[in-house]
């Protein structure tokens, strides 16, 4: 089969601190208590339409035996090591350039690492469905557009011309709003939230850089007979730093003629924040959500985290969050969370 699965886990997830940190980033936990870690059900959930082989993992290099202990199946050149972050579209074109060299003609799923899909068989059908439809118009660049349910300021959209169901062109692609704007977004219905998961051709997604990204193809050009050998890492390693700082959204996606998507509906949250996971997690009688031996007094509508081996009083809140972890401690109101990553950054 040539459909590969490229998965990007180089991130930090700094906003779920003191859980996420850089030694052992979101991805690699299990922050809704499912048994499994983020990119673990992630592998597992596109296993049914990749192959294992076809899997490609790029993350930071500090992260690579994390990646292996979590997913056994893939071998040691499955998982891609960044020496930097460079955002999406520098990674996704080093695992395009790396599957080139084992497959000419393939056609790619890539996903984040740390999404939650509550809805798998749904998600099956709306993946392969899509991945036929890249193999049938070879430049589609494609994707998935997720049927809002609230007004949602944390997320970028998706607007289309039309309502129809199955696959449509994209208009446009819209930054994340003000919660005014997205209210009229969600009373409009022709926009959707960007899950950030992708579907191409390698074909298509290589024209797309070269119309677009030139600068990037020219870089990875220069290393084309190195991927897939000994040498790539050696090669990434001293050329990525020259990769422009960009997304793939920005640098590809709303520049193509060639843009699709479908309205999909899978339970899909991309959990990148405390409310988010709020959203999602269990509830006692006051509407908390707790995970850990805690015990709550007046305490209501909150957060409350606490790692294994100890143990917390709480009193008092209301539509709050307390996270214990690793010997750091958060305690802040949920509608304050967007600040954390700024709180963290004065820590360091």
């Amino acid at each position: 089969m040539n459909r590969y699965c490229v998965i990007m886990a180089g991130g930090i997830g700094s906003r779920f601190w003191p859980l996420s940190k850089n030694n052992y980033p979101k991805q690699f936990l299990d922050i809704l208590g499912t048994g499994k870690s983020f990119i673990r059900a992630t592998f597992e959930r596109f296993l049914p339409l990749v192959p294992a082989s076809n899997f490609v993992v790029v993350t930071n290099a500090a992260y690579k035996q994390l990646v292996l202990e979590q997913l056994p199946e893939l071998t040691d050149d499955q998982v891609l090591c960044e020496p930097m972050r460079r955002n999406t579209a520098p990674c996704i074109a080093y695992a395009v350039y790396h599957i080139l060299s084992q497959c000419r003609e393939a056609s790619i799923a890539v996903t984040p690492a740390d999404h939650l899909v509550t809805n798998e068989p749904e998600f099956h059908r709306i993946v392969g469905s899509g991945l036929d439809f890249v193999e049938q118009h070879r430049d589609a660049l494609m994707t998935i557009g997720i049927k809002p349910s609230r007004p949602e300021t944390g997320y970028g959209y998706i607007e289309v011309d039309h309502l129809q169901d199955g696959i449509v062109p994209v208009k446009s692609f819209k930054e994340k709003p003000d919660l005014a704007t997205a209210k009229q977004f969600l009373a409009d219905g022709r926009f959707f939230w960007n899950s950030g998961i992708f579907l191409w051709t390698t074909d298509a997604i290589m024209n797309a850089f070269q119309q677009y990204l030139p600068d990037l193809v020219r870089l990875f050009d220069q290393g084309k007979d190195k991927f897939g050998t000994t040498q790539e890492q050696a090669f990434i390693n001293s050329q990525f730093e020259h990769c422009e700082n960009i997304s793939i959204d920005y640098g590809v996606m709303e520049r193509s003629q060639s843009r699709y998507t479908v309205a999909a509906d899978f339970g899909w949250s991309d959990i990148g924040t405390w409310g988010s996971l709020y959203t999602h997690a269990s509830h006692d009688e006051a509407q908390n959500a707790v995970n850990g031996r805690a015990v709550l007094v007046d305490t209501a509508n909150s957060v409350i985290n606490i790692e294994p081996g100890y143990e917390a009083i709480v009193q008092g809140l209301d539509h709050c969050l307390v996270a214990l972890r690793d010997h750091s401690l958060l305690v802040c109101r949920l509608d304050d969370e967007q600040q954390i990553k700024h709180w963290v950054e004065k820590l360091n």
